[in-house]
């Protein structure tokens, strides 16, 4: 998991596909959530708590530390899929979460829910997305969306309102 954080900090925009497993995130994006806190701001110095000495976290907390939100600006795509419930609710929660952490949504294409094989056997799942041309398609669009807007947002074409305000609490 370490390797990814370097690649999120160094990335201009950042793209997730994942399934509905539940109702929630599959277990690898909600462990790269929990863990990305360090690379948006969390404690700047993990061996100042000795490693996981409860009162030094509290301690070193309550002192307060610069949040610098390494992650802000960063666009996003989020494309989640599900075959029976829960793809909207799952597509909302990752979208408040990178926004969160003041990433910045690519576009309204950029963001989409979708069943495939709507209450279909699991075991057909892959033929119902080879068959389901127009839902490949919704998902390159979603791509060429951040593409889009990663590249006006460079050339310095792309608003970021609000960006250089302060937020009156940081966490």
């Amino acid at each position: 998991m370490n390797e990814i954080y370097p690649m999120w900090v160094e990335a201009h925009g950042i793209m997730i596909v994942t399934p509905v497993n539940w109702y929630q995130v599959s277990s690898p994006i909600k462990l790269m959530m929990d863990r990305l806190v360090c690379a948006d701001g969390g404690n700047p110095d993990p061996t100042a708590t000795q490693g996981k000495d409860a009162k030094l976290a509290k301690a070193l907390e309550l002192e307060g530390w610069n949040y610098p939100r390494h992650l802000a600006g960063r666009l996003f795509s989020v494309i989640v899929h599900g075959d029976v419930e829960g793809a909207e609710n799952v597509r909302r929660s990752l979208s408040d979460w990178l926004c969160y952490m003041h990433l910045e949504p690519a576009g309204p294409l950029a963001e989409l829910d979708r069943y495939i094989g709507y209450w279909k056997p699991y075991a057909l799942s892959h033929e119902e997305l080879d068959a389901d041309e127009a839902v490949q398609e919704e998902v390159r669009n979603a791509a060429r969306t951040l593409v889009e807007a990663v590249s006006a947002k460079r050339a310095g074409k792309l608003v970021s309102a609000g960006r250089q305000l302060s937020a009156p609490r940081q966490k």
